[in-house]
């Protein structure tokens, strides 16, 4: 009981130590703004989904031919083959489906990896002339991504600062120190969902094998909001 009541009046004395001390941040005469900021990114990684299968060609061909003449038409349009093209899903890497007839013919489905727009419409058009043209766009991103959220996150707080910074000096007044920082971001990493749909859209210009198709993406949209407090003087 003794120590109980020990530990009772330590944790007393500390909580009238906490009011006497330095004040709480809510106690403060303070000021609030908001920082946003923004950045667009030109993707500089594009995924592409390919599916070869023995249907497209009524079984006269079979898939293991085909998997190799699209290894190589991609190797002579300067795609490294060993680190950019991959079997997207090793479950499907032989898939069987019946059609009427009962015939079951075999799919492979892969994922490519290329850093240019001009170089997936090339993708497309050498592929189509191989009779492979079941190629979507599966998904974009940039390889230094992570760099871009940073940067977009710091120019929040200059820009919150800034505001912050301007709203004092109108009334003859500055800040102190920043007391409070809260991350409001709702879409840090903003690919709509509709981006995918408009990107396997914009493929244009494709007239067989004379006109490599032009391809545009919409850009990665980075937004970052952040609430900041500052002791008003």
């Amino acid at each position: 009981m003794k120590k109980l009541y020990f530990i009772f009046l330590t944790v007393l004395s500390l909580n009238c130590f906490s009011q006497s001390g330095t004040k709480n941040f809510i106690d403060q005469n303070y000021i609030e703004v908001i920082g946003k900021a923004e950045l667009k990114v030109v993707p500089d990684e594009i995924y592409l989904k390919i599916i070869i299968q023995e249907s497209d060609f009524k079984g006269k061909i079979k898939l293991e031919n085909l998997e190799k003449s699209m290894i190589n038409k991609l190797s002579k349009i300067g795609v490294n083959v060993k680190t950019d093209l991959s079997i997207k899903d090793m479950s499907s890497n032989f898939k069987n489906y019946w059609l009427k007839s009962n015939a079951i013919y075999s799919m492979k489905e892969y994922e490519l990896k290329v850093k240019k727009a001009q170089k997936a419409g090339e993708v497309f058009q050498e592929l189509e002339k191989l009779g492979i043209s079941n190629i979507t766009i599966d998904r974009i991103d940039h390889s230094q991504i992570n760099k871009y959220k940073t940067n977009v996150k710091l120019k929040a707080i200059k820009i919150a600062k800034k505001k912050a910074i301007l709203m004092t000096e109108s009334i003859n007044q500055s800040i102190g120190k920043a007391i409070y920082i809260q991350e409001l971001n709702t879409y840090p990493y903003r690919k709509e969902s509709h981006m995918v749909a408009n990107m396997s859209m914009s493929v244009r210009g494709f007239s067989g094998n004379k006109v490599i198709p032009e391809i545009e993406f919409e850009k990665i949209k980075l937004e970052y909001s952040v609430l900041m407090r500052f002791v008003l003087k």
